[in-house]
C-alpha cells in the first residue's frame, strides 16, 4: 500500500490497519518458524506498510499537539 493512499485514510482507519497488519505479521512468522511460509518477502512487505502507518500517524500527531 502506498503512502498517498494511506494519508488518505483518517486515523481510526490507520490504527485498525495497524492492528490488521500487526497480527499478519504474527502469523506470517509462525508460518516462517514452522516452514509453511511460501514467500519470505510477504514479511519484509508487511512491516514496510506498518512503518508506513506508523510515520503517517506521528506526523499528525505533531500536527495537532
Amino acid at each position: 500500500m502506498k503512502a498517498r493512499e494511506l494519508r488518505q485514510l483518517a486515523s481510526e482507519e490507520l490504527e485498525s490497519r495497524y492492528e490488521e497488519l500487526m497480527e499478519q505479521l504474527f502469523k506470517l512468522k509462525i508460518q516462517k518458524s514452522i516452514g509453511q511460509l511460501d514467500n519470505p518477502a510477504k514479511i519484509k512487505q508487511v512491516k514496510k506498510d506498518i512503518a508506513r502507518i506508523l510515520t503517517i500517524l506521528r506526523e499528525r500527531e505533531g500536527q495537532n499537539g
